[in-house]
């Protein structure tokens, strides 16, 4: 049995407070201490204090640069001209289209929803979408 101070590992204890746990528990506490300094001790050489892959979108911060009132503007008349197109689709394509891209479900879903064949929901997306690059060549 190993006597440990709880202070040492929890920092809302504000005095010491001793306790007797076994040896396991005590070597594993002090090899998780050793490990978390090696860590700290590695993020300060190589200067690694973010993870680009936390997802708390700190790399977007980052690389992230605000939009000029131009590219406000053509980023909506952009837009404008994609719904357009898609309004000018026949209407099953349209919700088809719009269920695929905006809702991200699957063609399978699709299909299943509407009661009918996968491959059919897939040619129709593919039509719609030709039809959506004709009317914005058409258009532009």
């Amino acid at each position: 049995m190993k006597r440990i101070n709880l202070r040492d590992y929890y920092p809302f204890y504000k005095s010491d407070f001793f306790i007797e746990v076994a040896d396991e528990i005590a070597l594993s506490l002090k090899r998780f201490e050793l490990d978390e300094s090696a860590y700290r001790l590695r993020t300060y050489r190589h200067k690694a204090y973010y993870s680009l892959d936390r997802n708390d979108g700190i790399e977007n911060e980052i690389i992230f640069i605000s939009l000029s009132p131009q590219e406000i503007y053509e980023r909506r008349i952009t837009n404008n001209e994609l719904y357009a197109a898609i309004n000018s689709l026949p209407e099953k394509q349209a919700k088809r289209i719009y269920a695929y891209f905006f809702l991200g479900m699957s063609k399978a879903d699709i299909a299943k929803a509407e009661g009918v064949r996968e491959s059919a929901v897939r040619e129709s997306i593919e039509r719609g979408l030709k039809n959506i690059e004709k009317f914005l060549k058409n258009f532009l």
